[in-house]
Parts: C-alpha cells; structure tokens; sequence
C-alpha cells in the first residue's frame, strides 16, 4: 500500500498484530508525519502474533496483562486513558470496556494476506483494528472475519473458503518466523528501507525526524 504523497516511496516494513494498541498508534504517528513532509510510504505490513498460544475463547484483557505484564488495575486504567487520547489526537478511536477480551490473530493474519493478493491487504489491516479497538469484536471469530471482508466489498465466501483451507497459514508461519529469527520480539517494529530498524510507537515527531534523516542520508526514496 502506499500512502499517496510524493514519489518515489519509501518501503516500511511494519511488524504488527491486529491486537496490540501501539501498532495502531505507531502507524497513524507515522502516516501523519509523513503526509506533513509530503513523504510517500510504500507500507507492507508483516504479521506478529501477541499471544500464538491463545486458547480460541481468549482472555480478559486486564486479566491477561496483569499475568504476563504484572500491570496493576490503575495502570491499566491509566494507559488506556494515554492511548484513547493518543488515538483521538491521530482519528484513531479507542473504546476500552471491562471485560474486554484479547485474541489469538492467526486467521486474521491470513486474511490480511488473502486481501493483499486482492490489493486490499493495508485496507483489511486497518479495518481489523478499527473492528478489534473501535467496535469491540472478536477478530479470531470467522464470522467477524468473513463481515469485515465484505465491509470492504470484498467477496466474503471466498474468504471464508480461503480460511478454512488454511492456504496462506503456511506462509504466514513463515513470514512470522523470518521476523523473529531477524530479533523482532516486540511490536510495532518498523523497517525503513529494507535496513534501518525502530521498534515501538515513537511519536510524530520522532518519526518527522526519522523521515528527514533518511531523506538526507539516502536521497531519493527508493
């Protein structure tokens, strides 16, 4: 996908799960730096998965993030507070409730890859994470999968059939495999160029610089 701008574009590499709240930020910190510096990004996401061993009914999301983070009540609060604000300032929306559930995303994965091969993967990505963050769905559900397909006017029975095949599972596997072997550990992680590594959800600013830099170090963006 490539965020119409300037040309040529820059290639972004952007290891993410559909789940985690600093992958969406992180990318709309990123696209909003770069239609300020009138920078074209050539985004291809990449596919990571939080929690691979999630049982299919998911867990409690606060109750996940206390066992495998020790996060406290209030510091849950507190950071759903900072992102639903982060969120809003990007046109990002967050709406966090008690009882929220976390979710294995394998098919979710492949779907993203069953929409690229219809040139809709970046719009599949972001309509996962809006159905996911925005409107409170379970994204390892098929039928959420199959509805966000056709939210997207793509054929849903075709998705279904691709996902119960399990035709792109293998190369997803693979994809996630390549990304861990490189050290990716965490998310959002970003590959600018093929080469240049920045993990986490750096802020706007940041990101300006970062474009700038690359901009100067390597001339054209290629």
């Amino acid at each position: 996908m490539t965020e119409t701008t300037h040309s040529p574009a820059l290639r972004v590499d952007i290891i993410s799960d559909v789940v985690c709240p600093w992958c969406a930020v992180g990318y709309n910190q990123l696209a909003f730096a770069a239609r300020r510096a009138g920078v074209a990004l050539d985004i291809h996401w990449q596919p990571f998965e939080l929690n691979p061993d999630m049982a299919p009914e998911g867990e409690d999301l606060r109750e996940h993030l206390a066992a495998k983070y020790g996060s406290t009540a209030e510091q849950s609060a507190q950071v759903r507070a900072q992102l639903t604000e982060m969120g809003e300032a990007l046109g990002f929306t967050f709406r966090f409730f008690d009882g929220m559930r976390i979710y294995n995303t394998f098919q979710a994965h492949q779907l993203i890859e069953w929409a690229e091969e219809q040139g809709k993967g970046h719009e599949m990505k972001q309509a996962l994470l809006r159905a996911y963050f925005t409107d409170g769905k379970n994204v390892s559900d098929p039928e959420v999968l199959v509805e966000t397909t056709e939210s997207l006017g793509l054929d849903g029975a075709s998705a279904r059939a691709a996902l119960e095949s399990g035709k792109h599972a293998d190369n997803v596997r693979q994809r996630e495999a390549f990304w861990v072997q490189q050290g990716i550990r965490g998310v959002p992680a970003m590959v600018f160029n093929g080469r240049h590594l920045v993990t986490g959800a750096q802020g706007v600013e940041t990101y300006a610089r970062i474009l700038e830099q690359l901009g100067a170090t390597e001339g054209e963006y290629r």
